[in-house]
C-alpha cells in the first residue's frame, strides 16, 4: 500500500508548517494575553484576525473544502496531514478558516444551500467575517446517535415551528455567531428511524418563544419553546 503524501499535500504542508513557525507560534502568549486582558471572554483577541488576514494573503485559507471553486480540492486523504499540523495548537484551524463546527456546516451550504443561501450565509463564512454553529446534542438523550433527536420542527405556511432544547452547540455563544444549522424531526411516523430528521437553517436572531421562564440561546424546554 502506497502512504507516500501527493505533491499537493507536501507542497501545503510544507506552506503551513513554515506559517505556523513564523507567525501562530510566536503569537501564541499573544493571543492568551489578549484574551485574558478583555471583559467580555467571548470577544476575539485582535490579534487573531491579523493571522487570518496573513494566511489568507498566503492562500492557506478553506483548505477543508474538496470543491476547487472555493478552495484546493484537496480529498480527505489528502487534507488528513494538513488537519494533523493544524491541530498542534488550539488556534491555528480558525486562523486558516477551517475550524469547526464551520467546516461541516459550509459543505452543507456548498452542496444542498439555494443560491439566497449562500450568498447570505455560505459567503460571509467563507471569507471568515461571520461564524455558526450546529445544534445536535441534547441533554436527555444520547445525541451522537441522530435517530435520538427529540426536538421537532414542523411547517405552519410560510414559517417552521421549532420545539426542543439543545445544548454543548459549538460556536452558539461566540458574537460572530450568525446562522444556527439545527437538527430535529421532521417526519417522527416514519418506519425508518434514520428518514425522520432534517436540518434547518436558524438565523441567530430568530426570534424566540418561550413560556416558562426566560430562555437562554440554544437550551430551552422542548415543550415550551417555539422558534419562527
Amino acid at each position: 500500500m502506497e502512504f507516500e503524501y501527493s505533491k499537493k499535500t507536501k507542497m501545503y504542508m510544507e506552506q503551513l508548517v513554515d506559517f505556523m513557525n513564523k507567525h501562530i507560534y510566536p503569537n501564541e502568549s499573544v493571543f492568551r494575553e489578549q484574551l485574558d486582558s478583555q471583559a467580555d471572554r467571548w470577544q476575539v483577541p485582535p490579534i487573531m484576525e491579523e493571522l487570518k488576514a496573513r494566511a489568507r494573503e498566503r492562500g492557506l485559507w478553506n483548505l477543508f473544502l474538496p470543491e476547487s471553486e472555493y478552495g484546493p480540492g484537496l480529498s480527505n486523504l489528502e487534507y488528513a496531514p494538513i488537519c494533523e499540523l493544524m491541530g498542534r495548537t488550539p488556534i491555528a484551524s480558525e486562523v486558516f478558516n477551517c475550524s469547526f463546527p464551520d467546516t461541516g456546516n459550509m459543505e452543507v451550504l456548498v452542496r444542498y444551500g439555494t443560491p439566497e443561501q449562500k450568498k447570505q450565509w455560505l459567503a460571509p463564512l467563507l471569507e471568515g467575517t461571520i461564524r455558526s454553529a450546529f445544534a445536535m446534542t441534547e441533554p436527555d438523550v444520547a445525541s451522537s446517535d441522530a435517530t435520538n433527536i427529540a426536538s421537532s420542527i414542523v411547517r405552519d405556511r410560510d414559517d417552521y415551528v421549532i420545539n426542543g432544547r439543545k445544548w454543548y452547540t459549538t460556536g452558539a455563544t461566540d458574537p460572530r455567531c450568525k446562522i444556527v444549522i439545527f437538527m430535529g424531526q421532521t417526519d417522527p411516523q416514519n418506519p425508518d428511524r434514520h428518514k425522520r430528521q432534517s436540518m434547518i437553517l436558524v438565523p441567530k436572531d430568530a426570534r424566540v418563544i418561550c413560556y416558562h421562564g426566560q430562555p437562554r440561546p440554544w437550551e430551552v424546554p422542548v415543550d415550551s419553546n417555539s422558534v419562527r
